[in-house]
């Protein structure tokens, strides 16, 4: 039964989009309306709480087909005014605005869907007593306190899929093909997708890489009968003794590139390189991304019913849990480097350049 004056539940996305957006929102309106909420869509983010406040009153028919829709109807954008550190007493300190707003329209609890800025920033907001619990987003599964993000699975079935495509090409011409999948500071999309797709060479973050080794596991197939390679190498990888490389505007990315010039003049071989970029951000979720940004979605509003604040719904051995923010932010999950993954790929024959 719905009460007539209903509590409000508010709901924002921030950061980088992610296939699976659109699936929480939708879990969370369906989920509060039931419990008898009034769920505000906060529209850009935090942002939408700073100023003159931007939202809207969700309701079932505003989130109908929205399951399978890429992008989110709320609109992100990456920190905005609470990018950098809190300046705690600052007379124009954002945090304290935007929880003035949030109590002004009445909101009992706000949901936070996000990567690991996005929850520091929830964090900051938990710390002024206000209630929030954060749900995790991104396609990179570098979140700490969660076995697995909504975004991850889709953006690794388009990697994979590129790999598969890439094979046909290189057989036909006997070439080298370099995939620069995306991977700021982790290699979990590489990695996961170049054992899937049987990449013969893998490259992460977490792993510094030698060309000529490289260029050696590549001549070695080529000696074995095999006249072409793939490469997957995620687009924070480096050179042993070198740096993450950055193409322009300080924006990560060019180690693809990079790597096909080197291995063209080492093997003598014809080398192409192709960089997936924002293609693993776009589009429809896969059905695994669906359930699970679903689940995250209803957990989040039944955290906020339950009086839970301060804390982030997280995947733990396949059950939906509850875990502290101070366990998402300040670090982010990398690769071991004895990785069951990595080790499974090594005794397969895969190269990490090392």
């Amino acid at each position: 039964m719905i009460a007539k004056n209903p509590q409000r539940i508010g709901v924002l996305t921030s950061g980088g989009d992610a296939p699976g957006l659109n699936a929480v929102i939708r879990a969370v309106v369906k989920t509060a309306v039931n419990l008898g909420y009034e769920v505000l869509g906060i529209e850009d983010g935090f942002e939408g709480l700073i100023g003159e406040t931007k939202y809207r009153v969700l309701t079932n028919n505003d989130v109908r087909g929205l399951l399978p829709a890429g992008g989110t109807i709320l609109g992100t954008t990456n920190k905005g005014h609470f990018g950098g550190k809190r300046v705690i007493g600052s007379e124009d300190d954002p945090y304290l605005e935007a929880k003035a707003n949030a109590e002004r329209l009445g909101m009992r609890g706000l949901i936070t869907i996000g990567g690991e800025g996005t929850q520091a920033i929830a964090l900051e907001f938990a710390k002024l007593g206000m209630s929030i619990v954060g749900v995790p987003k991104t396609i990179d599964n570098d979140l700490p306190g969660t076995d697995r993000t909504f975004g991850f699975d889709t953006a690794l079935l388009v990697a994979t899929d590129a790999i598969d495509r890439l094979h046909t090409t290189a057989a036909s011409h006997d070439r080298v093909m370099v995939l620069e999948v995306m991977g700021r500071h982790v290699g979990w999309i590489a990695l996961h997708a170049g054992i899937a797709g049987g990449s013969d060479v893998i490259l992460i973050p977490e792993i510094p890489f030698d060309s000529n080794i490289v260029a050696e596991r590549i001549l070695e197939r080529e000696r074995s009968g095999s006249a072409f390679s793939i490469v997957v190498v995620s687009e924070g990888a480096f050179p042993k003794g070198g740096q993450p490389l950055y193409a322009n505007r300080g924006r990560l990315g060019g180690v693809g590139f990079m790597l096909t010039d080197q291995l063209a003049e080492l093997t003598g071989k014809d080398c192409r390189c192709v960089v997936l970029g924002h293609l693993q951000r776009g589009g429809s979720p896969t059905p695994y991304d669906r359930l699970l940004s679903t689940r995250y979605g209803a957990a989040a509003v039944n955290a906020i019913h339950n009086g839970i604040s301060g804390e982030m719904v997280a995947l733990r051995a396949q059950e939906i849990v509850t875990v502290p923010l101070e366990e998402a932010t300040g670090h982010i999950k990398t690769i071991r480097p004895h990785n069951d993954m990595i080790r499974t790929a090594r005794g397969m024959g895969v190269s990490f350049g090392d």
